[in-house]
């Protein structure tokens, strides 16, 4: 039990270190976060339609239309632009919660990857650090390569998540493979 304690806590560590890292330090996630000069005028018009606090796919159809109206406003549409608009009245910078949830959520998925990783019995190094990778890679598939198969979400603004499934999860592999590996001193 102190193992998987031990091991959870600093594998939490070691990926929400890597994920700060990515995100405030390196750059790796700036293709998801473009920049447009026309910023103050789309935040006007989105701000004066009254919308609730949500995501936006736009052209859509109204929410009981038929299956017909659906396609006919997809042909309509097709080569056209088209937006995908996450939208909040109300810009919050605090970090503390997300930063804490963030953490929480770390810590949970590296106790499921120990209990993935040791059903069965316990794996050499090599199979922790590989399984652990798998994992992450998984997760990138799974969530934003998904988004990137559904609706074209530009490479630019993957390609980060994909870096953290690789590097964060194979960091953590490393510290797993290490300490689970190691003699149970009495």
């Amino acid at each position: 039990m102190k193992k998987w304690v031990i091991g959870s806590l600093v594998g939490a560590i070691i990926v929400f270190a890597w994920q700060a890292a990515s995100w405030m330090f390196l750059g790796i996630h700036s293709g998801e976060e473009k920049y447009t000069p026309a910023q103050d005028q789309i935040l006007s018009t989105l701000a004066s339609s009254n919308l609730e606090d949500g995501m936006y796919m736009l052209p859509n159809v109204k929410p009981d239309a038929t299956m017909d109206e659906h396609e006919k406003l997809m042909k309509q549409n097709e080569g056209k632009p088209w937006a995908w608009v996450l939208y909040s009245n109300k810009m919050h910078i605090g970090m503390t919660g997300p930063m804490i949830i963030g953490f929480v959520v770390d810590l949970i998925l590296v106790v499921l990857l120990i209990s993935i990783l040791v059903r069965g019995g316990l794996p050499s190094f090599i199979g922790i650090f590989t399984g652990a990778i798998s994992v992450g890679i998984f997760t990138f598939l799974w969530g934003p390569y998904m988004e990137r198969n559904w609706y074209n979400v530009p490479w630019s603004a993957i390609i980060g998540h994909l870096y953290d499934a690789i590097i964060a999860w194979a960091l953590c592999g490393l510290w797993l493979g290490w300490w689970l590996r190691r003699p149970v001193n009495p």
